[in-house]
């Protein structure tokens, strides 16, 4: 059993997130979705706007989902490439490089789709990094290993060898940017875009050497891909090939943190598909469950029992959904509403009334459909349980919010300190 009289489920709606949008009667998607199970469980608590991060930035999921669980990631060494290294299983070691990667469509110079259509199957993603380890082949004090993951992303490690390498080096991809400890996305990047080129981000020598043996290791992808049979297959059946790596979030060191339990005293869980998540989950020290990338309303309903599951022997079970975020990026609003609508009969349905825990449902940033991308807009949380009180809010959506009781929260990482506060004084 965990140690808390009421656990704490906390539910993350990944880039669920949005603006009113002309042509759906000026509605966002969480407005224009059928949501009754997560409605009836909205009534029963208050609601609030948050800041993932902070004001003004554009968080990708690592720096988002790092906040929620209750760090600053503006104030740790925090690399995408590393997390999602360690949360795809590939081994990575202080000194090594570590990057986060989409298979992308390059035609002329130009990257003309970042995820190659967002058709990758896992069979021909498993062809194409067998090709790449196989025979993009650098200098021999350089290692690699790529790895796919989920569709279009993989992993990538260099290793040194005793060759130093640096993570002060620019992403070779055109829609995120380094800002300071974190990467954030680029506001107003259409494609087609120029092939970035990989640079140094400060004068040191190993930074620009790293640097050129990205920008080296690109070019060698892209000749081993151009003409490999996988792509010469999706050119004849009309799909976009599979012909670039984008590179970015580049890391050398693990985040170095207190653990979830010496932070907060909570015994996690965390039940994910994705592995930026799993990664976060192995960095502070949380347990985890994996499932398959399903969006089915089974597979959201499987989701659902294993956390009521686990809520028997965990303080704090944190569940990350992906569905919202995809069809955002793509702009397809009837996409997006259709996978909030699946999680609500899928997840929210099978939860039931939830009166003996806490319930926190937010996002880890906005994906708006018009912008199709991560934006800086705040996202809605909810949070009910023992001693919370309702403000009157009818359901999950931006406007209902906005009005809530909570108010602005400036920092996700603040939430954490609500649920303990909470958690605490209902003991």
């Amino acid at each position: 059993m965990g140690n808390l009289a009421y656990p704490i489920l906390f539910v993350v709606l990944d880039g669920v997130g949005d603006r009113p949008t002309p042509g759906y009667g000026n509605k966002t998607p969480l407005e224009a979705a059928l949501t009754p199970n997560l409605d009836k469980l909205t009534t029963k608590g208050r609601t609030g706007i948050v800041y993932t991060v902070k004001r003004g930035v554009a968080p990708e999921s690592d720096a988002g989902v790092f906040s929620l669980l209750g760090y600053d990631p503006t104030r740790l060494e925090l690399s995408r490439g590393v997390v999602e290294a360690i949360g795809s299983g590939i081994e990575f070691n202080t000194g090594d490089l570590a990057l986060r990667c989409n298979f992308a469509t390059a035609k002329g110079g130009q990257i003309v789709d970042r995820r190659a259509g967002r058709n990758v199957s896992r069979e021909e993603a498993a062809q194409l990094v067998e090709a790449v380890n196989t025979n993009a082949k650098l200098r021999s004090l350089i290692d690699f290993e790529l790895k796919s993951t989920i569709g279009h992303r993989c992993a990538l490690v260099f290793r040194g060898k005793g060759t130093r390498l640096s993570a002060a080096i620019s992403n070779l991809d055109p829609a995120y940017e380094r800002k300071g400890k974190i990467t954030i996305a680029k506001a107003g990047v259409k494609l087609p875009a120029p092939i970035p080129k990989c640079v140094p981000l400060n004068k040191t020598r190993v930074a620009r050497d790293t640097a050129d043996m990205v920008n080296r290791f690109a070019a060698l992808v892209s000749s081993v891909l151009e003409n490999h049979k996988v792509n010469v297959s999706r050119a004849a059946r009309g799909d976009q090939p599979a012909n670039f790596l984008l590179m970015r979030d580049a890391g050398t060191k693990t985040p170095n943190v207190r653990t979830f339990n010496q932070k907060f005293g909570f015994r996690g869980v965390a039940v994910a598909d994705m592995p930026v998540e799993l990664g976060i989950a192995k960095v502070i020290g949380i347990d985890t469950r994996i499932f398959p990338p399903d969006r089915s309303l089974e597979g959201y309903s499987n989701r659902a029992m294993e956390a009521l599951r686990l809520m028997h022997d965990y303080d704090f079970v944190y569940v990350h959904l992906k569905g919202p975020d995809e069809p955002g990026h793509d702009g397809d609003f009837e996409g997006k509403k259709k996978a909030i609508e699946d999680i609500d009969a899928g997840f929210f349905s099978t939860l039931g009334d939830l009166s003996s825990s806490f319930l926190c449902v937010t996002a880890d940033h906005s994906t708006p459909c018009l912008a199709k991308g991560h934006t800086d807009d705040p996202v809605p949380m909810l949070i009910s349980g023992p001693g919370v009180h309702s403000d009157g809010s009818m359901r999950f959506t931006e406007a209902y919010a906005k009005k809530g009781k909570f108010g602005t929260i400036k920092h996700g990482y603040e939430i954490m300190k609500i649920l303990r506060r909470l958690s605490t004084s209902a003991a």
